[in-house]
């Protein structure tokens, strides 16, 4: 993919709704003031592994969307939806009959809403003969819902797309948001990923013991993204630039991932044509400063130690947007807005999976072409 820039974001946190609500979230980090999850309370009935989570606390989509559409809708679609309003309000998004074929959506997720899987499995086995299941939620069941109900709702009827990449699925979005933008597919791409917190997903984490430093959270994170010489109903903003997306597979794990992370950064920086010494931060999912196996082959790969930020300190174990949320704790940070300064975002799933994006962000939140 060629490089693209974003002229506009949001995202929901267990910070809170939008960008105002993640940028409060990092400056009580940078008070010292960190949180370690919520408590879950009586958010679900069913029994869960741990005590606190990383949520967002009484999240309705009704109170952003209106009655209107919303009574089927899970919670990762919620989020999703709600996300992207927030995204192509922020951006300036002009909407009409006129544009709305040239604007896709690329979703990254794990496997969509476990929780809808696997209560809608359930009530087909435990509800009595002839088994009636509800058959309004049988959508929620697909992975490509949220996705669908994005394009639904905003009448967006470009490219429509859901990557489960799991820990790799936000870069795998960018990377096809990218590509379909190179190839005239689209002129526009609201991309991202979604994770819900539920019981599902917390035990998934616990027992999978895919991280012990940080509770299950959910998230989501979605970006316009667009050519820098776009029309101007694509938004006037340009916060930041995505120059190169690279993803590979290590077999087995251990020195093959790392090894092909390594791969993928030296990658990323030839593909933008940019200096190793330039890059100024990189964004891992690690969430342990004992934790090398992301930071230690970028080190190598770029013969020096960038600062190191691991947002699931902050945020919890968001799974595939966990990269999302990095992208935007990297926007709504003043510390990266260096003039030239590039930073990486880093993905290694258990499976050796691996994948780096390097972004530049416009120091003032970028031209505006207004």
């Amino acid at each position: 993919m060629s490089g693209v820039v974003v002229t506009g974001w949001s995202a929901l946190t267990s910070a809170g709704v939008g960008v105002d609500a993640l940028a409060k979230r990092l400056e009580l980090a940078e008070a010292g003031q960190v949180q370690k999850g919520q408590e879950i309370g009586d958010l679900y009935e069913e029994p869960l592994p741990a005590a606190n989570g990383h949520f967002l606390p009484s999240f309705s989509p009704r109170e952003h969307l209106g009655r209107k559409g919303t009574s089927t809708y899970d919670r990762a679609t919620g989020l999703a939806v709600v996300c992207c309003q927030e995204a192509l309000r922020e951006a300036g998004v002009t909407l009409d009959d006129e544009v709305r074929p040239r604007i896709g959506v690329v979703l990254g997720t794990s496997l969509g809403s476990f929780k809808s899987t696997s209560d809608y499995t359930r009530e087909t086995l435990v509800q009595e003969k002839p088994y009636l299941v509800n058959p309004m939620l049988f959508p929620n069941t697909v992975m490509n819902c949220a996705a669908g109900q994005v394009a639904i709702r905003f009448g967006l009827r470009g490219v429509n797309t859901t990557i489960a990449g799991g820990t790799l699925g936000f870069l795998n979005a960018l990377r096809y948001a990218g590509n379909a933008i190179d190839r005239g597919h689209v002129d526009v791409v609201v991309a991202g990923a979604v994770e819900e917190f539920t019981p599902h997903r917390a035990w998934s984490t616990h027992l999978t013991g895919a991280t012990e430093a940080v509770a299950a959270g959910e998230a989501a994170g979605m970006f316009v993204l667009a050519k820098e010489d776009t029309p101007e109903w694509a938004g006037t903003r340009r916060r930041a630039g995505v120059l190169a997306v690279a993803t590979a597979y290590g077999p087995g794990g251990g020195d093959a991932a790392e090894t092909a992370l390594a791969g993928c950064v030296h990658r990323v920086l030839a593909k933008a044509g940019t200096n190793p010494s330039e890059v100024s931060t990189v964004y891992t999912g690690e969430a342990d400063d004992g934790d090398w196996r992301e930071y230690g082959p970028i080190v190598r790969a770029l013969g020096h130690r960038p600062e190191r930020v691991m947002v699931k300190r902050l945020f919890g174990e968001c799974d595939a947007a966990s990269g999302a949320v990095a992208l935007g704790v990297l926007l709504a940070e003043e510390r990266d807005a260096r003039p030239g300064g590039l930073c990486l975002l880093t993905a290694r799933g258990a499976d050796g999976a691996v994948g780096a994006a390097i972004v530049r962000r416009y120091a003032d939140g970028g031209p505006d072409r207004g």
